[in-house]
Formats: structure tokens, sequence, C-alpha cells
């Protein structure tokens, strides 16, 4: 029986990490058996594509770029939406209050409160650092799980393919990913480079998936082997799980391949442009070298508000539960951000010394201004 080829799948984002599994993939197997994939979430930087063009030209390696199609998506939702009947309510939990707007707590049997232990965040020994009441649970008044016939309208005027991944996603769920439900990297990243890699193994190749992995970038990366196998045919293996983020970059310097020059503008990551993630200073830098990527939001806001049974959503924070959604709206919209961005720590006074940088220099957090990258 004779033994399968294999195909080493390296997954690139255009930053420093995975560039690095390129170049060491590219000396260590036969050119070949490299496939690089790029999972596109249309809602990159300019400079993430220019980079890849790069790359293909730096290693010889063509690098395929995969996109999600929501369409089949967005047509059962429209169907979905459009015959929605349903009766019932839907009914959450929330904490009981007085007429007064007071908490209301719970009570023994003799009158006095309940209480819970508080434990430090460093506690060690099991000892409680405090008391405190708890406070009574009820139910809110609900609200109509059926979509409104106004709220029918407002969806079905605009539920339809824009040509961008994102948006599209975005208006299938009636909503922007957040930090609980970051459903973009599943269905534009992971589910894209799973399928690729599917594909290649029923064709009759061993699959060896290159991450760009270090344990250093978060706690639960902490734990990450080098080599695994995954399934019947596929394998994971990530040779800088060891790497600090320097090391990575000297790799490159020293052969003298450039890093994307996002790095120069203050970027510490490079991906989405803006990621729902995105730290203070990344958005103010956003802000000020790549308007128009805030007009664009701005835009997404619009759309996927239309799209979602409740009228409104936000690129940030989505998800904030609060009775009124356009005090939601108005405080967390795509300006609204961007505006909190150039203010100081606390966000009430304005940074007087943040416009003042040019928005053309290097800005890089990684000493990449001396330097050729």
């Amino acid at each position: 029986m004779s033994k399968k080829p294999v195909i080493h799948v390296v997954s690139i984002s255009a930053g420093k990490d995975s560039q690095k599994v390129l170049l060491k993939a590219v000396e260590r197997v036969p050119r070949e058996s490299i496939r690089a994939i790029f999972c596109d979430t249309d809602n990159e930087h300019h400079h993430v594509y220019a980079h890849l063009d790069y790359l293909e030209q730096t290693t010889g390696v063509r690098i395929d770029r995969l996109k999600a199609d929501f369409t089949a998506q967005l047509a059962a939702k429209r169907v979905f939406i459009a015959r929605d009947l349903r009766t019932r309510r839907e009914y959450k939990r929330v904490p009981k209050v007085d007429r007064y707007g007071r908490p209301v707590y719970l009570k023994n049997a003799d009158g006095t409160l309940k209480l819970v232990p508080v434990y430090a965040e460093d506690d060690e020994d099991g000892e409680p650092i405090d008391w405190r009441p708890i406070q009574k649970m009820g139910w809110d008044g609900g609200r109509k799980v059926r979509w409104s016939n106004k709220a029918k309208r407002r969806a079905l005027s605009v539920m339809y393919p824009s040509g961008n991944a994102f948006l599209d996603l975005c208006m299938w769920k009636g909503r922007f990913p957040s930090r609980k439900a970051q459903f973009c990297t599943e269905e534009l990243k992971r589910n894209m480079a799973v399928a690729y890699q599917l594909d290649l193994v029923d064709a009759g190749y061993h699959v060896v998936s290159w991450q760009g992995v270090r344990r250093d970038e978060s706690h639960n990366r902490r734990n990450a082997r080098v080599f695994e196998r995954v399934g019947r045919g596929m394998y994971i293996y990530r040779p800088i799980v060891e790497d600090t983020a320097a090391q990575v970059i000297q790799f490159s310097l020293e052969r003298g391949v450039r890093l994307n020059p996002l790095y120069r503008e203050g970027r510490s990551r490079v991906g989405c442009n803006p990621c729902i993630n995105e730290n203070k200073d990344g958005l103010r830098e956003i802000s000020r070298r790549d308007p128009e990527h805030i007009d664009r939001i701005e835009g997404w806001e619009l759309i996927v508000g239309m799209c979602s049974k409740r009228g409104f959503s936000t690129f940030f924070s989505d998800g904030h539960d609060a009775a009124d959604r356009r005090k939601v709206y108005a405080a967390l919209n795509i300006r609204a951000r961007v505006e909190w961005a150039k203010t100081t720590r606390g966000g009430r006074q304005y940074d007087l010394l943040a416009d003042v940088t040019d928005s053309t220099g290097c800005a890089s957090s990684y000493g990449l201004c001396d330097s050729a990258a």
C-alpha cells in the first residue's frame, strides 16, 4: 500500500508570526508541497493585501485567498423572518428593586440579611475579605419573540448579499460579533481553513497544518503543543510556540524580509481594521490614519441595525442590555467610540496632544522605526 503524499498548509494572516512560519516552511520542506492560505474577512487593511503579494513574490509560494459566502444563509433568514408568526414571549431573570429603585435583598427566617463571602482575587488561604447581601431575582415583563411587521419590512428591505463577507455575516446574525460571541473568527477564518484542509484529506493527502501560535501570547495558549494529531490524516504543527515577539521579528529581519507596514503604524497585531476587540490606542490610530475605515463601519452599523429585530446594532460592545436601545446606540456607535478614543484616561478630557503626532510617521510598538522592516 503506497504512502499518502503530505501537503503542508500554512495559515497566513500577513502578520509577523505567520510570516515566520511561512519562511520556516520554505526552508524545511519542498515548495511544491506547501499550500499557503489566507482567510479574507473583507474587513482588512489595504496593507494586508499588498503584503500578501509581497510574500508571494519573496517566497515563491502562492497564497490561496479564501472567503466565506453567506448567500444561502441570508436567503433562509429572509424566509424565516417573512413567515415568523410566533406568539410566545421571552422572559429574563433580573435583580429585584422596590418602587424607589432600591435593591431588595434575601432575608433569613429571623429577618437578618442573607450574606455571601467575598474573596480577594489573589486569595490563597481561603478566608473571605468581606460579606455582601444577596439580591432577590425576579422576571422582567418579557418581550415578544416574533418579528413585528415594522421590523420585518425594515430587515427585508436590506437583507441581500452585499458581496462583503463580514457585512453579510452580521446581517445574517442580526448583530456584530462581541467578546462573548466572537463568531467572526469561527465563520470567516476557522471554518474556511478547516474546509480547505478536509478537501485535501478527501483527495488522498495527509495534511500538516502549520500555525503561528506562541505560548506567551495569552493565558489560553500557555500549554499549546508543538505537534499533535487532530484527526485521520490531519496534524497541527506550531513551529514558533516557544518564541517571543522579538525573536519572531528578528527572524524575518535577518533574512531581509520586510514586515507588514501596519507594525510601523502602531499596531501590535494584524487583522481586522478595526477589530471588535480594538483597544483605545488602536482605534485612535485608525481614525487618524484611515478615516475611510471609520466611514465604512458607520455605514455597516446602519445596515446591520436594520437587519436586527431590535432596530439598532453597534460595532463595539454590541449585546449591551438596556431598556432603550436608542441610548445604547448613541453611546456606543462608531463615531462615539472614536471620540472616546481621543480622550485621556477616564474618558472625560480630550488628549490635546493626540492630534499633534504626524499621522504618516512611524509609531511602531516593536522598535521598528529605526530598522529597514
